[in-house]
């Protein structure tokens, strides 16, 4: 599938599908939408309320390596060690990956080796980035995850319901619910009425959140039981 490299309203660069009309990230800005939805809303949330000494985390999309490459640097600034699992059915080339010169726009050039290496890593083997932070990439497809019990939070950050409604089901937020562990919490994006009604199905307590720019809201779902 042909893709293309955009660069969104906050200046940072992000994939677009044409056959799809649809792009990885935010076009209303793919930083500001990593950082609102996955780290402020997420791990932010997960180390104000449930004071971790370590976070385990699982990606769904890994895509550009955004998400990590962020949730890296939060790492680092803050001593906190992170094991981070991402799984992609498709994966990003690294010379896809560097011409978005994310550490460049994060204004973390001096970790650029670091950028490098998360997509240089080994597919399915763990990979120790720094001290802090280890990264596994799983080349896995969303309904083939049976981890049970494992993580603190869950970035969910699939295509869209309007391009893959599949991913959106009772079904996929029922392995999410199995792979989070009690107080464990998932954030994604999405607002829609059926992606809220399929969360609350499995058992999670959803909110509603303020969304990123362009988008009016967001959700936050949590295993409380």
């Amino acid at each position: 599938m042909k893709r293309e490299i955009i660069t969104t309203a906050d200046g940072s660069k992000t994939i677009y599908l044409p056959e799809l009309n649809e792009q990885y990230h935010s076009k209303h800005g793919a930083i500001n939408e990593a950082k609102h939805v996955f780290i402020k809303n997420g791990l932010d949330h997960v180390l104000d309320k449930n004071n971790p000494s370590a976070v385990r985390i699982l990606e769904i999309g890994f895509g550009t390596g955004l998400n990590a490459f962020i949730t890296f640097l939060e790492a680092e600034k803050n001593n906190l060690p992170v094991d981070y699992v991402g799984v992609e059915a498709y994966p990003v080339s690294i010379e896809e990956a560097t011409v978005m010169r994310y550490p460049e726009a994060l204004l973390a050039k001096d970790k650029e080796p670091c950028f490098k290496k998360m997509h240089r890593s080994i597919w399915e083997q763990p990979a120790k980035i720094t001290p802090n932070f280890n990264l596994t990439k799983r080349k896995q497809f969303f309904i083939d995850i049976i981890d049970q019990n494992q993580y603190d939070l869950i970035y969910f950050d699939a295509f869209g319901a309007r391009v893959q409604p599949e991913l959106w089901t009772s079904e996929i937020f029922k392995k999410m619910y199995e792979a989070l562990r009690l107080k464990g919490v998932l954030v994604t994006y999405a607002a829609k009425g059926s992606v809220r009604r399929a969360m609350l199905e499995v058992g999670f307590e959803v909110e509603r959140l303020p969304g990123p720019p362009g988008k009016r809201e967001m959700l936050r779902a949590t295993k409380n039981e």
